[in-house]
C-alpha cells in the first residue's frame, strides 16, 4: 500500500501525460495494477485528490440574493410608485407624503422576504432531489466488482464501462474489443468514434457500444472537462412555453395598467382639470393594487413545491418546467425492454432446440453459460449462469484465456480438461447464424423455430462453438458449428397493465416503440391491453433502416411499432408532437435520442446513466405505476399555478377598470393607502396559496393556455368592477342601504366611504380564489385548510380596521359592525354569480358541459337572477323616480318581468 508520502509524489506524477504514455507505464506512475485498489488504498487517495466531482456552485451571498429579488422587472414599477408618492403625491406645497412611501418600501420588503423564504426552501428541495441522481460506476476495489458512487474514484481504480454508461472520469482502456464512445458532449461532433485498448476516453462522454475494463487517470476538476453533471444542468435550463406564459400575463397585467393610467391622465387632468396630486393618487392606486408583484416567485415556487410532490411519489426532476409539460401529456410512447417488461430474461428449458448431433438441451444451456460473464455481465448473461442448476459449472473443469464482446454477441476462448482449445458464443440469432454460414434449410428451421417462439412472446438466442486447434486466442479457428436455439422469456412489469389502463382512463395514449419482431410486439400488447394494431417500422421506411419517415401520417390509433432503431424512435416522437405533446419512457442508450426529444424525457428506475442525463424525469421507484402518480401530481401542480395566473389576471382588472370608473364617474380619490393595506395583506394569502393542495386534479390532459386564463381573469375582473361600482353607488349615491338595513347614511361621508368601500374590495377580492380552486361548486370541494385559515385571518383583520379605523392621512374613519355586517352580505349574495360564471366560461372555451353542474347553469342563472332582482328592484326603481339625476342604472323594465337574458353574469 502506497504511503501518504507516496501518494503525494503521484499528485505531482499526475500532471505528466498519462494518456500517451504505455499503459504499464501508466500502473507504474499512478502505483497500482490490474487487480485494483484496496479499500484502504482508496479512502487514502480520496483524502489526497478529493472527490470525483466538479465544485459546486457558490451560492450567492444572502445580501445579493435579496436585492436581486427586489429589483425585478415587475418591482421597477413599485419603486417608481414609491419615488411618485414621495415626489408628487401632496402637491400644493404640501410636505412630501413619506408615510406613503414608506407604505410601499414596506410592501417591496416583506414581499422579497417571502420570496427569498419560498426561492431557499425551493433550491433545498432541488438539491435534496438531484442528490438522488448520482452518478454510479462498477469499480474493482479488494478484488471485488461492485457498483459505487463515481465520486469516489481516484486515480489508479480500475473501472468496467459498458453500453450506456456515461464515462464518469479521464481513463485509459485496458485489454479487450473496441468501445463505441459519443464524445458529442465534449467536442460537438456527433457519431461514435471507436476505442481501441491503450487509448484514453473522457469523462462526461457516452458509450455507445462495446464493454471494456479501463485504469482511471483523472478525476474531477482534473479530467479534462467533467461534463456528467453538465449533461443534466443542460435539461434543468429549459424553460420554453413556462416562460412565455408568465411573460404574456405579465403584459397583460401591464397594458391593462398602462390604459388605465393613460385613460385617467386624459381624462382628469386634461378634461376634468383635476388637481395634479390627486391624479398622482389615482395613479398610484392602479400601480399598487394592478401589479401582480409576487407572480414570478410564486409560479416558480409552485413548481418546485410540485417538484417535492413527485419525490415523494418515487419521481426526480430534472428540468423544473417539465412539470408543467408532464400535466399536458396525451401520447406516452414507451420502449419495451426494460419498460414495459422487467429485463429479468428467464429460460424455458422444455423449448430449446437444439441443430448439432449429440448435444443434449443441457449442454447447450451450458454453452450460452459459458459464453458470459460471471461477474460484472449484463441481463443476458445472469439469465444464463442463473439457469444452471449450479452456476459455479459455468467455469468448471475449463480455464478462461479471453473473453470477448464484439457487435451483438459474446464470446469466450478457453481450455478443457484434456488440454484442448475451444471456443463459444452465444447472440442474435442473425449474428450467429452468418457467424456459422448455415446452409439454407437450416437458416429457414431456425427462423421457423424463432417464429413460433415469437408468437409467445418469446425471445430467441443463438448459440455456436468451435475448436481452435492454432491455442492462442489471437487464432480464427476451426468452422463454426450452430449449436441451438434458447427461448428467452422477458416478464412484463406486475404494473404494467394497469399502468396502461390508468393511463387511457385519463386521456394519455400509450404506444409501444420495440426493436423485436412484430409478433413479440403484438404479443406483449395483447398480453399488457395497450392492443395489437402494432406495425414492422419497414411499412413505414421501405428496408432500408436509414430511411427518414418524415412524410408519414401517424395514425392516432396504431398502438406501437416493432423492428425499431434508435433514428426510428427519434422521428416517430418528432412526427408525433406535431399534433401532440408526447412522452417518452426509456431505459438504454438507444433511447436516448429519443428521450431528448420529447417534450418530457422519462428514464425508469435502473436506467442506464446515459439515458438518466437525457431525461427529464428520472423514476426512482420500480414499476410504472409512478408515471401515473407523477401525471397527476403534475396537473395538481399545473391546477395551483392555473389558479394563481387566473386570480392575478382578475385582481389587476378589477383594481384597473374598478377603481378608475369610480374616480373617473364620481371623482372619488380612493386612498393609496387602502390599496397597500389590501395589497399587504393579500401576501399572505399568496403565501397560503403556494401550499394549497389540489384534491381534484384535471381527469384530461391540461396545460397553461393563455387563452383561457386571459378569457377567464378578463370576465371574473370586469364582474368583481362592476359590483364595486355598483356597491359604491348604491352606498354612495343612494339611500338603498339605509333604508334596507337601517344603517346609517355614507352619501357625502368621504373618509367613511373609504373604509367601506376597501372592505368591500378586500373581502371579495381574497373570496374569489374559493371560486377558482374548485373544479365544480365551490361549496362541494373544501378548500385548503391553510387557505381557509388565511382568509378567516386577513378578512378578520381587514373587518376590524374597517370598523375601527380612524387616520387622517389614509382619509379613513370606522363604518362600525353594521355597515361591516351590510357589506359581507352583500359580497356573499353577488359571489355566487362567480361561481355560475364559472361554468359558463367553461362551456363557452371548451363548448360542452364538464360535468351535471354544469347542465343547471342556465336554469341556477335565471333563478338567481329573479332572486336578485327582488333583494333589490324595489329600491332601485323607487330611488330612480326620485333622484334621476344619480342614477346609474335606467330602469325601464317592470320588476314583475321575466329576467331572461339579463347580463348578471
Amino acid at each position: 500500500m502506497a504511503t501518504g508520502d507516496s501518494l503525494e509524489d503521484i499528485k505531482i506524477e499526475i500532471d505528466d501525460d498519462l494518456e500517451k504514455i504505455p499503459i504499464e507505464e501508466v500502473f507504474k506512475k499512478l502505483r497500482c495494477s490490474r487487480e485494483g485498489l484496496s479499500g484502504a488504498e482508496g479512502k487514502e487517495r480520496l483524502k489526497i485528490f478529493g472527490p470525483n466531482k466538479l465544485e459546486n456552485k457558490k451560492k450567492e451571498h444572502i445580501t445579493l440574493r435579496f436585492f436581486a429579488l427586489m429589483f425585478k422587472p415587475l418591482s421597477w414599477v413599485i419603486q417608481a410608485a414609491a419615488i411618485m408618492a414621495m415626489l408628487f403625491a401632496n402637491g400644493d406645497g404640501r410636505p412630501p407624503s413619506w408615510q406613503l412611501f414608506l407604505g410601499i418600501v414596506c410592501l417591496l420588503i416583506v414581499n422579497t422576504i417571502i420570496c427569498y423564504l419560498k426561492e431557499d426552501d425551493a433550491e433545498n428541495v432541488v438539491a435534496m432531489a438531484r442528490a438522488g441522481l448520482s452518478p454510479k460506476t462498477k469499480v474493482l476495489r479488494d478484488g471485488k466488482w461492485s457498483e459505487q458512487e463515481a465520486s469516489i474514484l481516484v486515480p489508479g481504480d480500475i473501472v468496467s464501462i459498458k453500453l450506456g454508461d456515461i464515462i464518469p472520469c479521464d481513463a485509459r482502456l485496458l485489454e479487450g474489443h473496441a468501445l463505441k464512445v459519443d464524445e458529442s458532449a465534449l467536442t460537438g461532433e456527433f457519431g461514435p468514434i471507436t476505442k481501441g485498448p491503450g487509448e484514453e476516453v473522457f469523462s462526461g462522454t457516452t458509450c455507445k457500444h462495446g464493454e471494456m475494463e479501463a485504469v482511471v487517470i483523472a478525476t474531477g476538476v482534473h479530467t479534462f472537462s467533467g461534463t456528467t453533471a453538465h449533461l443534466v444542468d443542460n435539461r434543468t435550463n429549459k424553460v420554453g412555453h413556462f416562460l412565455k406564459v408568465v411573460t404574456e400575463i405579465e403584459n397583460l397585467c401591464v397594458i391593462s395598467i398602462a390604459i388605465g393610467i393613460s385613460i385617467e391622465l386624459i381624462v382628469m387632468y386634461w378634461i376634468q382639470r383635476r388637481n395634479f396630486s390627486d391624479v398622482i393618487n389615482n395613479l398610484l392606486v392602479l400601480v399598487i393594487g394592478g401589479i401582480p408583484l409576487a407572480m414570478p416567485t410564486v409560479l416558480y415556487v409552485i413548481m418546485v413545491t410540485g417538484s417535492l410532490r413527485l419525490y415523494r411519489t418515487g419521481t426526480i426532476t430534472q428540468r423544473i418546467t417539465a412539470i408543467e409539460d408532464m400535466a399536458a401529456i396525451d401520447v406516452l410512447c414507451s420502449d419495451k425492454t426494460g419498460t414495459l417488461t422487467l429485463n429479468k430474461l428467464s429460460v424455458d428449458k422444455n423449448l430449446i432446440k437444439v441443430y448439432s448431433k449429440d448435444v443434449e438441451k443441457e449442454q447447450v444451456l451450458l454453452l450460452a453459460a459459458r459464453a458470459s460473464r460471471t461477474e460484472n455481465g449484463d441481463g443476458i448473461d445472469a439469465a444464463m449462469v442463473g439457469s444452471l442448476a449450479d452456476p459455479k459449472e459455468t467455469r468448471a473443469g475449463i480455464r478462461e484465456v479471453h473473453f470477448n464482446v464484439v457487435d451483438k454477441r459474446t464470446a469466450l476462448t478457453y481450455i478443457d480438461s484434456n488440454g484442448d482449445w475451444h471456443r463459444v458464443s452465444k447472440g442474435t440469432p442473425e449474428q450467429i447464424l452468418d457467424l456459422c454460414n448455415v446452409r439454407d434449410d437450416l437458416r429457414k428451421s431456425v427462423h421457423s423455430a424463432i417464429g413460433n417462439y415469437a408468437e409467445r412472446g418469446l425471445k430467441s438466442l443463438a448459440v455456436a462453438r468451435q475448436n481452435v486447434p492454432e491455442k492462442t486466442k489471437e487464432s480464427s479457428g476451426g468452422p463454426w458449428e450452430f449449436v441451438g436455439l434458447l427461448p428467452l422469456f422477458d416478464p412484463p412489469r406486475h404494473d404494467s397493465a394497469e399502468t396502461i389502463k390508468r393511463a387511457l382512463d385519463l386521456g394519455v395514449n400509450m404506444k409501444m416503440i420495440t426493436g423485436d419482431n412484430l409478433t413479440i410486439a403484438k404479443e406483449t400488447g395483447r398480453r399488457l391491453g395497450m392492443g395489437t394494431n402494432m406495425y414492422p417500422i419497414t411499412s413505414l421506411l421501405g428496408n432500408h433502416k436509414d430511411d427518414i419517415i418524415a412524410y408519414y401520417p401517424i395514425d392516432e390509433s396504431v398502438d406501437g411499432f416493432s423492428g425499431v432503431f434508435p433514428e426510428h424512435k427519434y422521428h416517430i416522437v418528432n412526427k408525433l408532437q406535431e399534433r401532440h405533446i408526447c412522452g417518452m419512457i426509456g431505459d438504454g442508450v438507444d433511447d436516448v435520442p429519443s428521450l431528448k426529444k420529447a417534450d418530457v424525457g422519462i428514464a425508469v428506475a435502473g436506467a442506464s446513466e446515459a439515458a438518466r442525463a437525457a431525461s427529464d424525469i428520472v423514476l426512482t421507484e420500480p414499476g410504472l405505476s409512478v408515471i401515473i402518480d407523477a401525471v397527476l401530481a403534475s396537473r395538481a401542480t399545473l391546477q395551483q399555478m392555473k389558479h394563481y395566473t387566473i386570480y392575478a389576471v382578475s385582481i389587476t382588472i378589477r383594481v384597473v377598470f374598478g377603481f378608475m370608473f369610480i374616480a373617473l364617474i364620481w371623482k372619488f380619490d380612493f386612498s393609496p393607502f387602502m390599496v397597500l393595506a389590501i395589497a399587504l395583506l393579500n401576501e399572505e394569502t399568496t403565501k397560503a396559496i403556494t401550499m394549497d393542495n389540489v384534491t381534484n386534479p384535471s381527469p384530461t390532459p391540461d396545460s397553461l393556455k393563455l387563452k383561457e386564463i386571459f378569457a377567464t381573469g378578463v370576465v371574473y375582473g370586469s364582474y368583481m368592477a362592476l359590483i364595486t361600482v355598483v356597491f359604491f353607488w348604491a352606498a354612495y349615491r343612494t339611500d338603498i342601504f339605509p333604508r334596507t338595513f337601517h344603517v346609517r347614511d355614507l352619501r357625502g361621508n368621504e373618509a367613511e366611504m373609504m373604509c367601506a368601500l376597501y372592505l368591500q374590495v378586500s373581502i371579495m377580492s381574497q373570496a374569489l380564489f374559493f371560486v377558482i380552486q374548485s373544479r365544480s361548486w365551490f361549496f362541494v370541494e373544501r378548500p385548503g385548510e391553510l387557505l381557509f385559515l388565511s382568509f378567516v385571518t386577513v378578512q378578520t383583520i381587514a373587518t376590524t380596521l374597517a370598523v375601527y379605523a380612524s387616520w387622517e392621512t389614509a382619509r379613513i374613519e370606522g363604518i362600525g359592525w353594521s355597515w361591516a355586517g351590510v357589506i359581507w352580505l352583500y359580497n356573499i349574495i353577488f359571489f355566487f354569480p362567480l361561481d355560475i360564471m364559472k361554468f359558463g366560461i367553461r362551456y363557452i372555451l371548451t363548448g360542452k358541459a364538464q360535468s351535471l353542474f354544469d347542465n343547471m347553469v342556465h336554469l341556477v342563472l335565471n333563478s338567481y337572477a329573479k332572486l336578485s332582482w327582488r333583494i333589490l328592484s324595489n329600491g332601485i326603481y323607487n330611488h330612480t323616480q326620485a333622484d334621476h339625476t344619480y342614477s346609474l342604472l335606467e330602469v325601464s323594465t317592470p320588476p314583475s318581468q321575466d329576467l331572461r337574458g339579463v347580463g348578471w353574469v
